[in-house]
């Protein structure tokens, strides 16, 4: 993640913005949520924000306005082509969790799309079930937007209020994970004592050590 920021630390405001929204935007209309969660390129938004390179109230914005337009599109893309999709290769790998995201629309409608909105491959899958389902589109828009609004200004604030601390926790994960990488090493090899210690206690002495002779 951290050379992800410094590569859009290195680019203009308006790439920065270009950049995020893609990302957003393709996770739910083109269901690219499989290699880069969208979630990812809020939280990395509100980073910069933090670090002045861009403004974090038009961040927000471009955020929860890609988020609302991919999902229309996703919606779209299912609604006249979704078979076609569900039949290809890539979505026949996940055929289980799509049964299980096509059963929780057909079960709370419209809440799924906005809960959907928060885990990353119903957040990706979500928008073309509905289309698919044939859920009326403005009601799913109505969802939509709210899941879009909640998810886009939460994760992008989560950016920006955990930029301070990023360097600082940078920092530290790596004394973190030589202590941690110490405590198992001890922790495996004082098993490995104690299991050999109560291997050889229950072994039979060998002949001839017969403490009655």
């Amino acid at each position: 993640m951290h050379s992800i920021t410094d590569w859009l630390s290195g680019l203009s405001g308006p790439v920065v913005y270009a950049v995020v929204a893609a990302l957003v935007f393709a996770e739910d209309a083109l269901f690219f949520g499989f290699v880069i969660p969208g979630e990812t390129a809020a939280v990395l938004g509100g980073v910069l924000a933090h670090q002045g390179k861009v403004s974090l109230g038009l961040m927000i914005l471009v955020v929860v306005g890609a988020a609302i337009l991919g999902d229309s599109v996703g919606y779209e893309v299912g609604h006249r082509a979704g078979p076609a999709i569900l039949g290809t290769r890539p979505m026949r790998r996940h055929g289980e969790r799509i049964a299980r995201a096509q059963d929780l629309i057909r079960r709370r409608g419209p809440a799924a799309v906005f809960f959907g909105r928060f885990v990353a491959f119903f957040r990706a899958m979500m928008p073309a079930l509905a289309g698919i389902s044939h859920m009326p589109y403005r009601r799913f828009l109505l969802f939509n937007a709210l899941g879009g609004l909640a998810w886009g200004v939460g994760f992008t604030l989560l950016g920006y209020f955990a930029g301070a601390a990023y360097t600082r926790v940078e920092g530290l994960v790596g004394r973190a994970l030589a202590i941690a990488l110490a405590v198992l090493v001890v922790v495996a090899l004082t098993v490995w004592h104690l299991r050999r210690r109560r291997h050889e206690s229950r072994s039979p002495q060998p002949d001839g050590h017969d403490e009655r002779s």
